[in-house]
């Protein structure tokens, strides 16, 4: 089995410095304000009535790229509709003004042919100035569409209009790759039952899943032979650190959550298997690969046959 072609990347943390990129002075949020960065994405039509983000004309993909951000960073978004219907773009966990909504509620959707800026905003932890704590931007989040279909997206939602957003915080650990694991109703990344992505990576490899849901069900992501901390970032921060060391996580509808493993660390390579844990879930297909091999390329016992 092929693995799957990695999902595009925006990097906020890692990526060659864009010349429209710019510092400011501080957001009131730890003195900790960002780059302003610049994106185009572009909705598109895709094989057998889906629909998809990507960065270039032509090049959409399921899921959309995935954005990462650092805390105090702004995004500034143009959104070019080449569907034919009226399309947007509406993300969790970020800040934006209610003209960045991406609903037909607050007129913030894009016509077909046309185009729309969308502004999201980070920051970093800090105090309010009534003393109270507020906590920073950093997580595991994701966007979507907000009307395609209905008013909620949900004809967008189930055709592909989906993708990830990752939030850092400065000094946060950064992964050798990233993959994205989006239960949406009974299929992973719309891939069609028994068909679910392949995910591959070197044995010794930091690995970073985002994991998202969408859909009408609830489902319990299980990767086997390898187990994180239920924290913000799946890594324990020393001794000290009470977060609850897990192999399973049950997620609903726009849950998102995500952690990083290191591959195949203490069970060697091999090919491990990924899925939802509800049963009836995974015997319908529900379940893919996480094909971790030597760094020669070779899988003990071989890559499975499906």
């Amino acid at each position: 089995m092929a693995a799957t072609a990695a999902v595009p990347t925006v990097l906020g943390t890692t990526a060659a410095a864009d010349p429209k990129d710019k510092t400011g002075a501080g957001n009131g949020h730890g003195n900790n304000r960002g780059r302003e960065r610049h994106l185009t994405l572009y909705m598109e039509a895709l094989p057998n009535g889906q629909m998809g983000y990507g960065l270039e004309p032509g090049k959409a993909t399921i899921p959309g790229p995935l954005i990462e951000l650092t805390e105090g960073d702004t995004m500034h978004i143009e959104v070019v509709n080449n569907l034919d219907v009226a399309a947007s773009l509406h993300v969790h966990g970020l800040d934006y003004d209610i003209a960045s909504d991406g609903t037909r509620m607050n007129d913030s959707v894009v016509e077909p042919g046309g185009r729309r800026t969308y502004v999201w905003r980070t920051h970093a932890p800090g105090r309010r100035s009534g003393g109270t704590w507020e906590a920073g931007s950093a997580g595991y989040w994701h966007y979507h569409d907000h009307n395609v279909g209905t008013e909620h997206g949900t004809g967008g939602i189930k055709k592909g209009l989906y993708g990830p957003v990752i939030v850092r915080r400065k000094g946060d650990v950064l992964p050798d790759r990233r993959f994205t694991v989006v239960f949406n109703d009974m299929t992973i990344n719309n891939k069609a039952a028994h068909d679910a992505p392949t995910f591959q990576a070197v044995r010794g490899e930091r690995v970073e899943f985002i994991v998202i849901t969408h859909g009408e069900f609830f489902h319990t992501f299980h990767v086997h032979g390898h187990r994180w901390a239920d924290n913000r970032t799946g890594i324990l921060q020393g001794p000290q650190d009470v977060s609850r060391v897990i192999d399973t996580r049950t997620v609903g509808p726009a849950d998102s959550f995500g952690f990083q493993v290191v591959a195949g660390d203490r069970v060697g390579a091999g090919a491990w298997m990924y899925h939802c844990h509800v049963q009836s879930h995974s015997d319908m297909g529900m379940a893919g690969t996480f094909l971790v091999t030597e760094a020669d390329g070779t899988v003990p016992g071989g890559t499975p046959h499906h």
